[in-house]
Order: structure tokens, then C-alpha cells, then sequence
């Protein structure tokens, strides 16, 4: 490439991000973009359930680094883990709501979008929602793993959602996801405050 590149999990996440560099955005604009569309396209690793590290190296300029990893939630405490005796109960920190941390992926992309970015937010959410409402084909790698997890799935969730069927995955089978659509029209309407205030954030306490 003589100007720019994106390299990502998934190709359909690689051209969201590529469109907004074509439309005179930076790395950063490019890069939101790129992990709200991973959000919808490679669910298990690219979602706005986790948080992560951000390395950035603005040109002619020294590195900037943003830290926007989970955090434990306000109720959590020392012995959460532990069963009556003391004992570790390893399940509890795997598998269902205890395991889960305050997500940071959503605030650490609105970070860097206000301080780096240079396009709409709004703009950036818009390739991810698409596909979330559209649906994408399921590739042959994700299909393993939909197959393999949709007993959790099932299990771990009392309601319907997008990842469990009455047969077993197929590639090719369209992934529609459009209760996540709704979240990220949240996200683009409202920036950080779509996730961790009102409606979405209502929600995940209740559940």
C-alpha cells in the first residue's frame, strides 16, 4: 500500500476499516471502526464485552498508549470465588455472570476517537451496524466454534440470541444479530453514554 493498511481477523472488518481511510479519516477513525465491525464478524475475540490496550505512534511524535481494559464490577469482592470452606470454585470465574468484568472496549475507542480521530462518530459505527442488521455469512472457522459453544450459549442465557439454533451451523448460514444492532445504534447516538448509562446499561445489571 502506498498510504495506508489495515490487517484484522476478518476481511469484512478489514474494509470497514479501509472505507474510512478512503474518506479521509486516520489510523485511529480506522481502527474504532475496525473493532465495532469485529464486534459483529468475529464475535468470540472482536466484541465490546472485553477491553484492551491501545498502542499508537502519531507521526513524527513520541508513542501514546491507552489502557482500557475490563475492571471488576462495584459489588465484587475478595471472596466471590470461594465456596463456604474456603475452597476456590474455578467454575464461578469461567463460566456465567461472575466471570464477567465492566467492560472497557467501548469507553477506550471513544477515548481515542475524541482525543485522535478525526471523522463523525457517528460515521464509524455505521459498517458494524449494517452487518449486524444485514447479517454476515458465517465462515468455516467461526462455524467451529458457534458449534462447540451453542450448549453455553444456551445454557448461560435465558433468553433467545443470535448464536443458538435448531441444527448446527453451516458455513455460508447467516449470522443476524440485530439486538446488537441495537446496542451500537445506542453507542452511535450517544457515544460511551449508549453503553454504560441508560437503556443497555440498565439492562445488563438487570440481567
Amino acid at each position: 500500500a502506498d498510504s495506508a493498511m489495515v490487517v484484522s481477523a476478518h476481511p469484512l472488518a478489514s474494509e470497514a476499516a479501509l472505507s474510512m481511510i478512503e474518506r479521509g479519516g486516520n489510523a485511529i477513525d480506522a481502527m474504532v471502526a475496525l473493532h465495532f465491525a469485529l464486534a459483529v464478524v468475529y464475535p468470540r475475540a472482536g466484541n465490546i464485552g472485553g477491553g484492551g490496550f491501545m498502542v499508537y505512534r502519531p507521526q513524527n511524535d513520541s508513542a501514546i498508549s491507552l489502557d482500557f481494559r475490563e475492571k471488576a464490577p462495584a459489588a465484587a469482592h475478595r471472596d466471590m470465588y470461594l465456596d463456604t470452606a474456603g475452597n476456590a470454585l474455578d467454575s464461578l470465574s469461567i463460566f456465567g455472570h461472575l466471570a464477567c468484568g465492566v467492560p472497557g472496549s467501548v469507553e477506550g475507542m471513544y477515548v481515542a476517537h475524541q482525543k485522535y480521530g478525526l471523522l463523525d462518530w457517528e460515521i464509524l459505527l455505521q459498517p458494524a451496524i449494517n452487518m449486524a442488521l444485514n447479517g454476515i455469512a458465517a465462515t468455516e472457522r467461526e462455524i467451529v466454534a458457534y458449534n462447540k459453544y451453542m450448549p453455553q450459549f444456551a445454557q448461560y442465557n435465558q433468553h433467545t440470541n443470535a448464536f443458538v439454533k435448531d441444527s448446527a451451523w453451516q458455513r455460508g448460514d447467516l449470522l443476524l444479530q440485530k439486538d446488537l444492532a441495537a446496542t451500537l445504534k445506542r453507542i452511535q447516538a450517544n457515544g460511551r453514554d449508549g453503553f454504560y448509562t441508560g437503556v443497555t446499561a440498565d439492562r445488563i445489571v438487570e440481567e
